[in-house]
């Protein structure tokens, strides 16, 4: 049986070509002790040689690390006897140069395949990785091509947000970043295993189909092989004769309705095992396995024309599905870091918020194999884009020949997940060629186009033929008309962010968002953690530095300016712009869904942080959720009431995104801000599944007598209030309210809060991490009606802080704030 051992070390990080602006001081002290899974960042930071690149201004200290080369040394253990042992490489990061006893044995351009280097024997082995400098294949280029292919990430197969985003620092990361193993094993081994798995619906019922195609590596002394494959009680297998090194065989499973994998919020995620078996067929030995945990489901994407243009709609076993959901990026700047604690907290968050489908973004990785049992199992949709993102590529020989077998290198390793469910070309490729001056600036040059509609749908198609595949994001279905066309296809809408502020979302009826946001800053203690300036101001050194967005400071203050005067304060500042970005998602989210089912998909830009920076992440890179969380949460439940702009007024809009139909009453009234009735309309309404219904609102109603003090509140069955207000912030009349806070410290550590408002008080939150590093609240932008109260609960503080937890609530640290706390 083909045996696994991890390649232990001890290894070393020595210097092997040092960057003109070296730090001498650092250099002087290697080689030093390095971590495999890791990254030359991270060893020297272990070593005490480089400060902290996350805190204040210290990643500008950093650019030399990745102008210099570097190398990875180990002595590897001997091991057990076998025709063939292989030094097996999970992930080189990135140009990289292996050597076995001081012999050249392998040279890498890929971050994102793996590698096998054969060695000649079982004996102890002395290993080293040389890696070049990654802004190498950039420097080399002439200045022609250089302003022609701008991007330094263009030119090389790796993870483009290490050069730099609009939300994460420059580093440039140098790397053995996934495992290193040796595999000993004897006559065969399975060098490649294809499972698809699906679900279809005849007239009998459901049948699942489980497809396994393999490829074979032999010795020169193999044997016939038998493959074997089992899925629960069914087992089939087929016999690969001597001089064939390949296989294909399929299983068919009876299923039922209830055997159905489900996206999370339509149904159950049940998975099932499937064995693979390698066998050699004359002495009956196990030669190898890959076993996978899978589900049985169809996903289709649904492009049907009507009179508003195409549908984009995921269909999964039959049944239409909104998306609701969120960009995910690296969840660290040093991928290694990520643990299995750390994915699961993260989808936690994502699930927690009503979320059902994450995008993997193509300037990062393809994600662990963790990540995607993860999705398996909490039932989210996966849309994988394929790593290529903002930049025109060149299309290189060489890096045609790279794409094709990175392509399929991970398409076969993730497309047995449930999960997966759309494979997408790139990033805003599509975008840049026809709006960002690509066409002017490259001519005749190939910019990437042929790895989008030829490269990348070939290796999809031939390797697994039931995926769903795209071309870009955003992309309209064809070159012929505009990528961003919001009639059809996918749109990515930054126009609001960039430069007219989120009220000009409610001009778009787009059918899929795949971006959108807004940013805000991270938790208080999340930013005071990471920047030590005094004064700390929103304009101090680094503060700035943690902004990475191009005049990011300046959009925030312009999409502040029209409904609050920006405070001073830096605690006031922060609240208003938290606060701000939580607006923004709610306003656009409501708005998408009130188009059901001509829009069926929100994916907001972006779930997670890779470092502590302003950004437009919903949990910032400490896993504390911003104020924005809360407000998605809200925004994305499955029932969702919300008050509309139609023509000729307003309407209450009733959106059901559950697998059931849904009806009831609702009463929308129109009220003081003393909570006086002022008038008052009652609705009844039957929505469909993945639906919505419009009513509209008497004139009664939608048109005030004083727009400062008056308000629009909705009690419907079965989904959370919806509010409406008739002006900005800046000019309603808030009441001060005289907020009454209860704290009880409760067994294990945590706290109750209850809160009780004399008068109205809107986006009511508790800034809990204030308080203690590791306290959250419960809930977040809560609105009460004069006389309400709304009981929070307080965890994860130090248990033994409780009672100063509990004391400090109710002090003056700006711990309690609402929106009315920023005006007057």
């Amino acid at each position: 049986m083909l045996t696994r051992t991890a390649a232990p070390g001890p290894w070393t990080l020595h210097v092997e070509t040092a960057a003109a602006d070296a730090d001498g001081a650092v250099l002087a002290q290697l080689p030093v002790p390095a971590t495999v899974p890791g990254t030359v960042h991270t060893d020297l930071l272990a070593a005490g040689l480089i400060e902290d690149p996350y805190l204040d201004r210290n990643e500008l200290l950093t650019p030399w690390i990745g102008r210099s080369g570097w190398r990875y040394q180990a002595t590897l253990p001997a091991t057990t006897p076998a025709e063939r042992t292989d030094l097996v490489l999970d992930g080189l990061d990135t140009l990289a140069t292996v050597l076995v006893d001081g012999v050249e044995r392998l040279r890498t351009r890929n971050m994102f395949r793996s590698y096998r280097v054969p060695l000649d024997s079982a004996d102890a082995a002395d290993v080293a990785v040389v890696l070049d400098s990654p802004w190498g294949p950039f420097d080399a280029l002439d200045d022609e091509a250089r302003r022609a292919f701008d991007s330094p990430s263009a030119h090389i197969r790796k993870m483009a947000c290490n050069f730099g985003w609009d939300w994460g620092p420059t580093l440039v990361t140098a790397g053995i970043w996934r495992p290193v193993r040796i595999e000993s094993w004897s006559v065969a081994r399975l060098a490649e295993t294809r499972v698809e798995v699906h679900a279809e619906q005849g007239a009998a019922g459901w049948r699942g189909l489980v497809e396994v195609g393999v490829e074979l590596e032999r010795t020169a002394t193999a044997h016939d092989a038998e493959l074997v494959v089992r899925v629960g009680g069914a087992t089939r297998s087929v016999v690969v004769p001597a001089a064939e090194t390949s296989a294909r065989l399929a299983v068919e499973v009876p299923i039922g309705h209830d055997d159905l994998w489900w996206p999370r919020g339509s149904g159950a995620q049940p998975l099932h095992d499937v064995e693979v078996r390698l066998l050699d067929r004359v002495t009956g030995e196990a030669l190898d396995a890959d076993d996978r945990r899978v589900g049985f489901r169809s996903v289709e994407v649904s492009r049907e024309a009507d009179a508003d243009g195409e549908s984009f709609a995921f269909v999964v076993n039959g049944r239409p599905v909104a998306a609701l959901g969120f960009n995910w990026i690296p969840d660290d700047c040093f991928p290694h870091r990520v643990t299995h604690d750390d994915v699961a907290a993260r989808l936690r968050d994502a699930a927690e918020a009503n979320a059902n489908i994450l995008r993997v973004w193509g300037g990062g990785l393809y994600e662990s194999d963790d990540f995607y049992a993860q999705c398996d199992e909490l039932g989210f949709l996966v849309w994988q884009d394929f790593a290529f993102a903002c930049a025109p590529y060149p299309e290189h020989e060489w890096m045609l020949e790279e794409v094709a077998a990175e392509a399929r290198e991970n398409v076969v390793r993730l497309m047995s997940h449930p999960s997966l469910a759309i494979w997408n070309g790139n990033n805003e490729n599509w975008l840049g060629w026809d709006d960002w001056g690509w066409k002017e600036r490259l001519g005749d040059r190939p910019w990437g186009e042929r790895y989008y509609l030829e490269v990348l749908p070939q290796v999809v198609a031939e390797v697994s033929p039931h995926a769903f595949y795209w071309p870009g994001s955003p992309y309209s279905g064809t070159p012929e008309v505009y990528s961003n066309d919001r009639s059809r296809g996918v749109v990515h809408l930054w126009d609001g962010w960039n430069e007219q502020g989120y009220q000009v979302f409610l001009e778009d009826r787009a059918r899929f968002v795949s971006e959108f946001g807004w940013q805000g800053p991270p938790a208080w203690r999340t930013l005071t953690d990471a920047v030590h300036d005094d004064p700390l101001r929103p304009d101090s050194e680094g503060v700035l530095h943690h902004q990475k967005a191009v005049d990011g400071s300046l959009k925030l203050s312009r999409g502040l300016a029209p409904y609050f005067d920006e405070p001073p304060d830096m605690a006031d500042w922060h609240w208003a712009m938290q606060l701000n970005q939580a607006r923004a998602l709610t306003f656009a989210i409501e708005h998408f869904r009130s188009l059901r089912p001509l829009n069926m998909g929100s994916i907001v830009w972006q779930l997670n942080d890779c470092w502590p920076v302003a950004s437009w992440a919903v949990v910032d890179s400490a896993g504390r959720r911003r104020p924005a969380w809360f407000a998605v949460r809200a925004a994305f439940a499955p029932r969702l009431a919300t008050i509309q702009p139609r023509a000729g007024g307003l309407a209450i809009v009733l959106v059901n995104d559950a697998g059931e139909a849904w009806s009831g009453s609702a009463t929308v009234r129109r009220l003081g801000l003393d909570g006086r009735v002022l008038a008052e309309q009652a609705v009844t309404f039957d929505v469909g599944s993945v639906a919505s219904e419009t009513v509209a609102l008497g004139p009664d109603l939608a048109q005030p007598g004083d727009p400062a003090a008056e308000l629009l509140v909705a009690e419907v069955d079965g989904a959370a209030r919806a509010w409406r207000y008739f002006t900005v912030d800046r000019d309603l009349a808030y009441p001060r309210p005289r907020l009454d806070v209860v704290t009880k410290p409760l067994p294990g550590g945590d706290v109750e809060v209850a809160v009780t408002s004399d008068t109205f008080v809107r986006d009511l939150t508790l800034h809990a991490d204030r308080l203690d590093a590791g306290a959250a609240a419960s809930d977040a932008l809560v609105t009460l009606l004069p006389g309400e109260s709304v009981t929070l609960r307080v965890s994860g503080a130090d248990p033994a802080r409780a009672e100063a937890v509990a004391a400090a609530v109710r002090g003056e640290a700006p711990v309690v704030r609402h929106a009315g706390d920023l005006v007057g």
